[in-house]
C-alpha cells in the first residue's frame, strides 16, 4: 500500500443523516464555536434552529467546516475569502459533474 501523496489531504465520510450541535461540531472539528458561528454568518454552514444554542448541523457540515478551517489555517483566508473559495469549489464540482453526465472528459 502506498502513502498518500499529500498527507494534509484527508477524506471524511459521514452519514448525512447525523446531526451535530454547535458544541458537537466544534469538538469534531477541533475548532472554537466562535469560528463555526463566523462560518454560519458567512453562509458557509447552514444550520437549522433559532440560534446557536439550538442549532443543528447535518453530517455534511463536518466535511465543509473542516475544509473551511483548513483554508483559514493553510492559506490564511478570512471568512469572506473562505466563503468565496468554497462557492467556487462547489461550482467547479457541479460543472465537472455536468460534463461527466454529458460524457465529456
Amino acid at each position: 500500500m502506498t502513502e498518500p501523496t499529500n498527507p494534509a489531504m484527508q477524506t471524511v465520510l459521514v452519514d448525512e443523516s447525523l446531526e451535530f450541535t454547535l458544541i458537537d461540531l466544534s469538538h469534531a472539528c477541533d475548532a472554537h464555536p466562535d469560528q463555526l458561528i463566523a462560518l454560519v454568518h458567512e453562509s458557509v454552514l447552514s444550520p437549522w434552529g433559532p440560534g446557536p444554542d439550538q442549532w443543528r448541523f447535518d453530517g455534511t457540515a463536518l466535511a465543509r467546516a473542516g475544509a473551511a478551517l483548513r483554508l483559514v489555517r493553510d492559506l490564511h483566508l478570512n471568512m469572506a475569502g473562505v466563503a468565496l473559495a468554497l462557492d467556487l469549489i462547489d461550482e467547479i464540482n457541479a460543472l465537472k459533474a455536468r460534463l461527466h453526465r454529458l460524457g465529456v472528459r
